[in-house]
């Protein structure tokens, strides 16, 4: 992401193959980014801009029936 003041998912979507849920995911992400924080005069700070320089999903569980790992199906997004 450049500019903006949160970060965004990636692009993709889940289908759980336990229940059909396409909707509620508990997804554990590591990212590491640079952002351009800007500091005022009194100390508060407003993050401007962050790059996402490094994704990586380390695991996916269906939020409806706890399913997880291979049972996790990703889907390209809308």
């Amino acid at each position: 992401m450049n500019g903006g003041s949160g970060v965004e998912a990636s692009a993709v979507r889940y289908r759980c193959d336990g229940c059909g849920n396409l909707t509620r995911f508990d997804v554990t992400v590591t990212r590491r980014t640079k952002e351009f924080r800007h500091f005022t005069v009194g100390g508060e700070v407003e993050i401007e801009s962050v790059d996402i320089l490094a994704e990586d999903t380390e695991s996916v569980a269906c939020r409806w029936c706890g399913a997880s790992g291979d049972r996790i199906e990703t889907l390209p997004a809308l």
